[in-house]
């Protein structure tokens, strides 16, 4: 007996079925039966089945004599499941690679519920991935069973058929079918979660939820549409049945007026004609199924009033967006004309030669090279005021105490970055602030670049999709010094920005703390004590950086559960994705779940990256810069490098990083996993391929470099043993060389 049978209905989709069969064949959890019904498809469906059922023994293929629509074919295939679980999967949807392994140890950490509850994403005709808006849901309830009164948000949820798994001997008992005609997952899902007894949750994408250009079936205009209202007949005739559930009643009667005006708001749904007819079946069906006493919610209220009051207010809610659209076109204009008359206006205004404005990543918050100078500023010059911009309310509560803030865009934005002598951000300024006369930029970039920047991306289309390099280098011609690390950086980016600064060999402030903790193995015990490693743990670190060539930034390598296995007992593996995919789809396929799981430890989110390289023993990337800032602590460092040519080709790199590695070179993942298993992560060669590549990237870096900067670039003070660096006030108009060696 299988643990899972997937039920896969097919009409006209020989297009995407070879993809949708391979997605669930091709996992590496092979125990599975695939249930394939041809819903007598016109097109090559058939034959495509039948191929794939000549290749693989798992796949058995249903010929139905006549078309019946999909939740008939669902059923057909039902009879025909042997599996612990029923999964029911859209012939154009696809499973992510590790899905069914992720389901399988859920279901056995749960103790086999009747009903699993997964994670899906969109993925758009045009290549866009968006993860499920609600999958914070599943990340609250992802610990023990439950029933659904007990997290009655579980509701909320898409209410469709394939993004849960079904204990097969609960919904034979409960006998559950799908009905005939369009929204058949309504009577499905709302009986099937009220009914069970034991609901589990798993916080992973586990499918890909197919968006095509014409949208889906309910996309298009019929009066199929009319169907909503018997399928909720149908739901409250299941709780007419089972008194224990009428507490439910009020529930699914807004939940009912809800979608059924959701579905009339939709101006493709139904033909112009019909729309009036559709809201008085829906009102008088509201009207049916209203509980005595129950209150109607406003929005709801307007299915009482008739369809004239209706159509009044959607006309008027019409006429207002148009309006708001227009009014927000004069305004955007208006903006413009004052943003382009602002300098004018303030120019009289002196520069405050004790204000340093300061921001980080997009104005996230107090982070990477300019935190550091930061810090060093307040030691070394305390009447300095430093302010932060910030992009919005959600970074303030992360500020450090005492820290003075901005929001990008504010009156008091404005106020500080008009009388501001420094500025310091390791990303360009938008782009209409302008630089004054008599102001510092300090530009402390985001560390020593192996990968094309700035006006090498001309060359690179693919990598440079959505970047205006132009502008790039406008806003870059207000720099007035460049920090690098090494003669490489140097070099690069006068070449990549040729603009009108000076570069100051200053090292990288944020590496002043790997600096000085290269010898103090408790320097990282925070890190650990946080996520509970234990102390004779080796911490493997595992960076890989995004991908140009492929949407979203996001390509899994291998399996880092099967890494974590691999590196055995007295290991943890530690996983920190590239700040851009923080957010993206690419947590939900797995990380987030491994990391609730004890496999290994997520540490994406964690603020400041210098903790993480701290606790860790041994570096895992590919092309990330992270490896020259890591190469700071003297440890060991592995490259994985399986991908070098395409990456080479999409983004371009200034110089190839297998043939002059910080540490030993993996071409696949059997080499990388042989490298822990035999030690020649950390052997001598290993050692000497380090301390060559620290000499070539860290030359600048001493553990003084903030210090460096708010001392010589914003005090002009000469360091010693630093060659004479210009005085900081008369070196504030742009162009001005800035001279200091190693």
């Amino acid at each position: 007996m299988p643990r899972f049978s997937v039920i896969i209905p097919c009409y006209k989709v020989q297009g995407f079925l070879r993809e949708c069969l391979d997605s669930v064949l091709g996992q590496s959890y092979r125990d599975v039966e695939v249930i394939a019904v041809d819903d007598r498809s016109p097109d090559g469906c058939g034959a495509i089945l039948d191929e794939y059922a000549a290749r693989d023994e798992r796949l058995r293929v249903l010929h139905l004599a006549e078309n019946v629509g999909l939740g008939r074919a669902r059923n057909a295939g039902m009879p025909l499941a042997t599996g612990d679980y029923l999964l029911f999967l859209d012939s154009d949807d696809t499973l992510t690679p590790g899905a069914l392994r992720a389901m399988a140890d859920r279901l056995a950490e749960t103790d086999d519920p009747d009903v699993l509850v997964f994670d899906y994403a969109r993925t758009y005709w045009w290549g866009g991935t968006r993860r499920n808006a609600l999958a914070h849901v599943l990340a609250d309830a992802r610990g023990a069973t439950f029933t659904l009164t007990e997290r009655p948000e579980i509701l909320d949820l898409l209410m469709v058929v394939w993004n849960k798994a079904y204990r097969r001997d609960f919904v034979e008992r409960e006998g559950f079918t799908f009905p005939p005609g369009y929204y058949e997952d309504t009577p499905w899902t709302f009986p099937v979660l009220l009914s069970a007894g034991r609901i589990a949750v798993l916080d992973r994408i586990c499918l890909d939820y197919r968006q095509r250009r014409q949208g889906n079936i309910l996309s298009t205009t019929s009066r199929k549409h009319f169907d909503i209202h018997a399928q909720y007949e149908r739901v409250f005739a299941f709780l007419d049945a089972r008194p224990q559930l009428a507490g439910w009643r009020p529930y699914l009667h807004i939940k009912m007026g809800e979608h059924c005006l959701d579905i009339l708001s939709k101006p493709d749904r139904l033909p112009p004609s019909d729309r009036a007819e559709f809201f008085r079946r829906t009102a008088a069906l509201f009207r049916a199924h209203r509980p005595p006493g129950a209150p109607v919610p406003a929005g709801l209220r307007v299915l009482e009033q008739g369809y004239a009051v209706y159509a009044a207010r959607r006309r008027a809610g019409q006429a207002v967006r148009a309006a708001a659209r227009r009014a927000g076109r004069t305004r955007t204009a208006a903006a413009g004309k004052l943003g382009r008359a602002r300098p004018l206006l303030t120019v009289r205004r002196p520069l405050d030669p004790e204000l340093a404005v300061y921001s980080a990543f997009s104005h996230r918050g107090v982070y990477g090279d300019p935190a550091a100078i930061y810090r060093a500023a307040r030691h070394w010059a305390p009447h300095l005021r430093g302010v932060w911009v910030l992009r919005d309310e959600e970074q303030v509560p992360l500020l450090p105490a005492g820290v003075e803030h901005v929001l990008l865009g504010s009156a008091a934005y404005r106020r500080v970055t008009e009388r501001a002598t420094f500025f310091v951000n390791n990303v360009n300024w938008p782009g209409a602030l302008r630089k004054r006369p008599g102001s510092v930029h300090i530009h402390t970039h985001q560390g020593t670049p192996l990968k094309y920047m700035g006006a090498d991306l001309l060359d690179k289309p693919g990598a440079r999709l959505g970047v205006d390099v132009p502008q790039m280098l406008r806003r870059a011609d207000r720099w007035d010094h460049s920090l690098v690390a090494n003669p490489h950086s140097e070099r690069v980016w006068e070449r990549a920005y040729p603009c009108h600064f000076a570069s100051a060999r200053t090292g990288s402030p944020r590496n002043d703390v790997l600096v000085r903790g290269r010898a103090d193995r408790a320097a990282g015990a925070g890190f650990r004590l946080r996520y509970g490693i234990p102390a004779d743990h080796t911490v493997v670190l595992y960076a890989p950086t995004r991908r140009d060539y492929r949407r979203g930034g996001h390509v899994e390598r291998f399996d880092p559960a099967r890494l974590a296995a691999d590196l055995g007992p007295g290991h943890t593996l530690v996983v920190r994705l590239h700040p851009s995919l923080a957010a993206s789809p690419a947590r939900g396929l797995g990380l987030s779940e491994l990391h609730r799981r004890g496999v290994l430890v997520d540490a994406t989110d964690e603020p400041h990256v210098e903790e993480v390289m701290l606790a860790s023993d041994v570096l895992v990337t590919d092309y990330s810069a992270l490896m020259f800032d890591y190469a700071n602590l003297d440890r060991p460092i592995v490259i994985l490098a399986d991908d070098r040519e395409a990456y080479a080709a999409s983004r371009g790199t200034y110089f190839d990083i297998t043939a002059e590695p910080p540490g030993q070179v993996a071409g696949t993942y059997r080499e990388l996993a042989y490298l822990f298993t035999s030690g020649a992560w950390r052997d001598e060669e290993a050692g000497r391929l380090r301390s060559a590549f620290a000499g070539r990237f860290c030359a600048f870096d001493d553990g003084r470099a903030a210090e460096r900067v708010v001392r010589t670039l914003m005090l002009g003070e000469e360091l010693p043993g630093q060659v004479s660096v210009p005085d900081a006030r008369s070196a504030r108009s742009a162009g001005r060389d800035l001279m200091t060696s190693s």
